[in-house]
């Protein structure tokens, strides 16, 4: 792995120095400078939340643990990084840099705030950063041309950038696997996500977003992050939207599993199965992604009709917004550095937005479809009961079959989530090559 990112990484620098130039130029700016950031102190304590580096630091190297440092560049230079390295005794300082990419950049090592801040250029400047009292002397102006820009190009994923990706969908599928032994063992949803953490190795600070791991009716809760300490009487289902990091990088991956004594849902697995590929096929250069999100909720209505769940049209299921009682949320996003990655509304690299389909409002990705850009397939179908209420109390309510949809409730809901980039050809799954490779 080490030897093919050494390979892969000067075109990736190459990449993102080329859009920093025709950033800065677009906004009349001679340097750009981007902090790593600093952790938040926890309120009236002495104690820092975990620390989160800029997603715009690590886009140009890979380093995500070294608080206060920053990247200074001008075009026609090379890249400087301002590495702090504290004297401290009460931390793990963070080692000298080294790596493939240290050729590639001026390195300067300091010893605190002060005087990293010392070594920025002066100048008109760019400076991509948070708020913080460690920067007094320098203002963040975060300009939206030169985000703008670097935002709308970051859709499209470097050779580098996708090498990372899939080694972060490699560990999340081995993480994947251990966590659905632990449910057929009958573990608690905390020994589940202990299972997890132990395959992955890494811990929950280093995973790229909080972990779902819900059994039973625990899965209509589409952001369920409570970690249950005791089993239940009997396992049901399972539902875990878990992934992990490499690099900077984001896997984000869903799966949901039936008991073996759980036939019925696991059939309604299997078809939901059938469908997420059958999207993820249709991830393809110039296909419109709120298109494609609405062609999902007619092929789901298509299951819930033939599951018997409900006796109405898939099209009018669609049209009458019952479709979305079973599937309230987005087909997907962008993901990369970030895992619900920027510019997915952005209209072109100068900014605007594209308006969400109305009767949508929790899709994530209105953009056209091109090559470069990952995104996630993750249609769902679930069993939530405020919106089943709502539904009963409505004018389609002869149209359900309660009957059953009340006897599925007990397995919560099902969600497959595929991480899937778009070629010049035929879509690449980043998600189920993993599997296979695992």
């Amino acid at each position: 792995m080490h030897d093919q990112l050494a390979s892969l990484y000067p075109q990736h620098l190459a990449t993102v120095r080329a859009r920093a130039d025709q950033a800065l130029a677009l906004g009349g700016f001679d340097h750009l400078l981007i902090a790593a950031g600093t952790p938040l102190r926890k309120f009236l304590d002495d104690q820092d939340y975990p620390f989160a580096v800029s997603p715009h630091f690590k886009h140009w190297l890979p380093l995500t643990d070294v608080p206060g440092s920053w990247i200074a560049y001008t075009p026609g230079h090379r890249p400087k990084l301002i590495f702090l390295q504290p004297r401290d005794y009460w931390h793990v300082v963070p080692q000298a840099p080294h790596g493939y990419w240290v050729e590639h950049f001026d390195i300067v090592i300091v010893r605190n705030a002060a005087d990293a801040l010392a070594q920025l250029p002066a100048g008109k400047r760019a400076v991509i950063a948070a708020a913080s009292p460690a920067m007094d002397s320098v203002e963040a102006n975060n300009p939206p041309v030169v985000l703008d820009y670097l935002h709308w190009h970051r859709s499209y994923k470097t050779p580098y950038e996708l090498a990372l990706m899939r080694e972060a969908s490699r560990i999340g599928a081995r993480a994947h696997r251990a966590a659905e032994a632990a449910f057929r063992a009958g573990e608690s949803e905390f020994g589940i996500h202990m299972a997890y953490l132990a395959a992955a190795r890494q811990i929950d600070a280093e995973l790229p977003y909080a972990s779902i791991v819900a059994l039973n009716e625990h899965g209509a809760v589409l952001h369920y992050t409570n970690f249950d300490r005791t089993p239940p009487a009997h396992n049901r289902s399972f539902l875990i939207d878990a992934g992990a990091s490499a690099g900077g990088y984001a896997s984000d991956i869903t799966r949901t599993h039936a008991a073996a004594d759980a036939g019925e849902f696991q059939a309604l697995i299997d078809s939901v199965d059938a469908a997420q590929q059958g999207f993820v096929a249709k991830v393809r250069t110039g296909q419109s992604y709120p298109e494609l999100h609405i062609h999902a909720h007619h092929v789901l209505a298509g299951v819930l009709r033939e599951h018997g769940f409900i006796r109405m049209s898939a099209a009018s299921a669609v049209e009458s917004g019952v479709s979305s009682a079973f599937f309230p949320h987005g087909l997907g996003h962008p993901i990369g550095l970030q895992v619900h990655d920027v510019a997915g509304f952005q209209q072109s690299e100068r900014g605007g937005s594209l308006a969400r389909p109305e009767g949508h409002p929790y899709l994530r990705m209105t953009r056209v479809l091109q090559p470069g850009m990952v995104v996630t397939i993750e249609p769902g179908l679930y069993f939530i009961d405020m919106l089943l209420a709502e539904l009963r109390d409505g004018p389609f309510a002869g149209d359900i079959d309660w009957a059953k949809v009340d006897r599925f409730r007990q397995y919560g809901g099902i969600r497959i989530e595929d991480d899937v980039a778009c070629t010049d050809g035929a879509p690449e799954n980043l998600t189920r090559d993993a599997f296979a490779l695992v």
